[in-house]
């Protein structure tokens, strides 16, 4: 499988690029460990909306990865507990992110319930924060180029417009009005999907 080039990730509606990602797969080698899964759920967000870090291009510490070019793995701590990863997306200084949701694993499971502490593969990577802990993503990958480093996106399924299903985003009722965007999108009738 190919990985996704840097072109991919300079689209410029990061909502179209939430939904080309469906079907793609995540790989992470941390320490030898490989695995991935297959990304079956996305959430767009973008510097004109409320729900993103850098709602009105508003540069923190956290969010400075944001304001780079698109292809790079965006990776914060949410509530304290869970890390979350996001692929930064669009041009330099238009700050846009898609956060994958949940993944359907493919390779290296063994490492996956090693790390929930399960013997069970059933729905540990149904979420954004279960999905992080299975593949070993943590803020130390912040920053990773997601061509060249040991955390990457390749080429996986193809997924037709037929197979998704647009919604809102999940945990963002401070954004408003902009919580109510169609930019959460997941694989119809996917079993690893967060919720329906």
């Amino acid at each position: 499988m190919k990985v996704l080039s840097r072109s991919f990730y300079l689209h410029e509606n990061v909502a179209h690029t939430a939904k080309k990602l469906l079907g793609k797969v995540l790989i992470t080698n941390i320490q030898g460990k490989k695995t991935s899964g297959i990304i079956v759920e996305t959430e767009a967000y973008s510097y004109k909306e409320r729900g993103c870090h850098a709602f009105k291009g508003k540069m923190t510490e956290r969010n400075k990865i944001m304001f780079g070019k698109g292809g790079f793995a965006y990776v914060y701590l949410c509530y304290g507990v869970h890390q979350l990863f996001n692929v930064v997306t669009n041009k330099q200084n238009k700050p846009e992110a898609v956060l994958i949701r949940a993944l359907q694993p493919l390779e290296g499971t063994e490492w996956m319930t090693q790390r929930m502490q399960t013997d069970s593969l059933t729905r540990i990577t149904s979420g954004p924060g279960k999905l992080t802990k299975a593949l070993g993503i943590d803020r130390t990958l912040n920053g990773k180029d997601l061509i060249t480093s040991e955390v990457c996106i390749r080429e996986g399924v193809k997924v037709n417009n037929k197979q998704i299903v647009t919604a809102t985003r999940i945990g963002i009722d401070y954004a408003g009005p902009d919580a109510k965007l169609l930019w959460r999108f997941y694989i119809k009738d996917n079993n690893w999907i967060s919720r329906t």
